[in-house]
């Protein structure tokens, strides 16, 4: 039964807001942390459960009420709108209780790469990363850019950018993957259509305690930093590219004058992708969670096409097509399509759970 099922939140909520209030408690200020995110993340459960059991009691106390003269006619009014949210609540109340994906409210790194169309490719680079500040921005993240390399005709062959703020990886972990854009490229004169594409990463800002790497493991290079057109940016060898061995991973950092700023982003990106090679392998051996996975997760999935002369933004994941490209592009309205693919997932996520279930 449902009611038995939510008790346990209610009992953990009202247990945190005891425990927050004791003397051990608030000297502690990490624990304190812990049990605020805790009761924090439970809160929206709690809230629907408590509205849940005052519901379900009011409708038996209702039923009970429907044979009486006097009062049986207003039970039966009050069932009827009763009822109804009873069931939106249940359906409300079973989203919540999808497990939570644990990287959901960590910060992400954001890696762009021009792939096929060369010059036009780069500059998609440069849109897409205009789409995601202008859309971080609504949400009140803040943006940083860890790493560029700019393209011969403008745009970046390649940007690394760390976003951080309250969940961005729970609304971002959906845009990994290959991106494809239909325009005219600028430097076209016989007006013709292009198809070009960037290949986008979303990897979860990694903990040490996350990920170990020994420091024999990795292979250090380094190099002198050279601008466009191959200035010298400094006379120092202050660029620096580490190598995981074990993995083949590499990461080579070049933006900050410092090389132990450089070694130093550089080992924080390289501890993201050797988590993000991690949770692709054990998502490649569960058959369980592959299944509740938007798309495959691989960067080599095509997974949105952007056609400019139709304005049509379609993700061939969920077979989502909408016609507001500018709405997206350049007001960073990418809710038009994050919200479609966040429901996917959890319809998906409650198939799995009511199978094994039943």
């Amino acid at each position: 039964m449902l009611k038995d099922k939510l008790q346990p939140f209610i009992d953990r909520y009202n247990e945190i807001t005891e425990l927050l209030i004791s003397p051990e408690i608030v000297s502690d200020i990490k624990k304190l942390t812990q049990l605020n995110k805790e009761q924090a993340q439970i809160e929206p459960i709690y809230q629907k459960a408590k509205e849940y059991i005052e519901i379900s009691e009011a409708i038996e106390e209702n039923k009970q009420m429907l044979g009486d003269e006097e009062f049986g006619e207003l039970a039966k009014e009050e069932l009827a709108a009763l009822e109804p949210r009873l069931k939106e609540l249940e359906e409300e109340i079973k989203i919540l209780m999808i497990p939570k994906d644990p990287n959901d409210d960590k910060n992400i790194y954001l890696e762009l790469r021009a792939g096929t169309g060369g010059d036009e490719s780069a500059l998609f680079v440069e849109d897409m990363f205009r789409m995601y500040s202008r859309y971080a921005d609504k949400q009140g993240w803040k943006v940083e850019i860890i790493s560029s390399s700019e393209g011969t005709a403008g745009g970046y062959k390649e940007l690394i950018a760390l976003i951080k703020g309250e969940n961005v990886y729970s609304k971002l972990k959906y845009e990994g993957g290959t991106h494809r854009v239909q325009r005219v490229p600028a430097t076209e004169t016989q007006g013709r259509v292009h198809t070009s594409a960037i290949t986008v990463a979303v990897m979860p800002e990694v903990e040490d305690v996350e990920v170990e790497i020994k420091p024999s493991d990795i292979k250090m290079d380094v190099y002198r930093s050279s601008g466009c057109g191959g200035q010298s940016v400094n006379t120092t060898d202050s660029a620096v590219r580490l190598t995981h061995i074990p993995t083949g991973i590499v990461v080579a950092i070049q933006d900050e004058k410092s090389q132990h700023k450089n070694r130093d982003k550089a080992m924080k990106i390289l501890k993201a992708r050797i988590y993000e090679a991690q949770m692709q392998e054990q998502l490649a051996q569960n058959a369980e969670a592959r299944k509740m996975q938007v798309g495959s997760g691989d960067r080599s999935e095509k997974i949105r096409t952007y056609n400019y002369p139709q304005s049509r933004i379609t993700d061939h994941r969920i077979g989502l097509t909408i016609y507001a490209l500018d709405d997206v592009m350049n007001g960073g309205n990418l809710d038009l399509i994050i919200d479609p693919l966040i429901a996917h997932a959890q319809a998906e996520a409650l198939k799995a759970q009511e199978s094994k279930e039943g």
